[in-house]
């Protein structure tokens, strides 16, 4: 097979193609607060959190209601912002939530933008051409969003070819033709957790979502115990 992958045979894999006020209360009948004791405080529809009381539930990372600047991006996809910036101004991978245009304004990255961003990397770090990867990444961005945890993107240094179960990977590897393997399901996870921990961005009202690391946790619990 030649290296860039543009023949295929009937029945065989397919290589990735270059193309393409107030609230009232109701039934509730007032009466005085006992002297020296304050009513409860209301923070929006819900009384404050008190110690000692579950959180309130966190958005998920994957969620689209959540969005990521660039500095999150790059540590998170493991990329410097010399890389993530250029990437954007030839659009190889462009923000989908939010772009740097008008000039000044913060690029807003979705989950599956830094997932595709964190795959650029490891295609980069084994050798495959810009070229291809540009067509694994159109590729990618066309595919459902349950297709991608299922997909195996096997590589050769020239060519990508997407594999969508354990046997298409084996008779690749058969074949001689994979010598670099990525899970996007395994990539997926990890930068679920990565992100977790990381500061996000709610795309409708703006508000900060600070992230959540179980390992700061313990550390403050401990020092309090000191």
């Amino acid at each position: 097979m030649n290296g860039t992958g543009d023949e295929t045979r009937s029945g065989s894999l397919c290589a990735v193609h270059l193309p393409r006020a107030g609230r009232a209360l109701i039934g509730r009948p007032w009466r005085p607060e006992p002297e020296g004791e304050e009513p409860p405080r209301l923070v929006g529809r819900f009384p404050a959190v008190q110690p000692g009381q579950p959180a309130i539930e966190r958005i998920a990372p994957t969620s689209e209601l959540i969005g990521y600047r660039g500095p999150t991006a790059c540590a998170a996809a493991g990329i410097t912002y010399r890389q993530l910036d250029y990437w954007a101004r030839t659009g190889l991978l462009e923000p989908s939530v939010r772009s740097g245009y008008p000039a000044g304004a913060q690029r807003l990255y979705s989950f599956r933008d830094i997932l595709l961003l964190k795959i650029v990397k490891r295609l980069l770090d084994a050798g495959v051409s810009l070229q291809n990867i540009r067509v694994a990444v159109g590729h990618l961005q066309s595919a459902e969003r349950t297709d991608l945890a299922g997909l195996t993107l096997m590589c050769d240094g020239a060519t990508v070819y997407e594999c969508t179960s354990p046997q298409q990977v084996v008779d690749l590897l058969n074949g001689g033709q994979g010598v670099f393997g990525i899970a996007v399901g395994a990539v997926r996870q990890e930068l679920e957790t990565t992100l977790g921990r990381l500061h996000g961005e709610r795309t409708d009202t703006g508000e900060t979502l600070v992230g959540h690391d179980p390992a700061d946790e313990l550390a403050q619990r401990r020092n309090r115990a000191v």
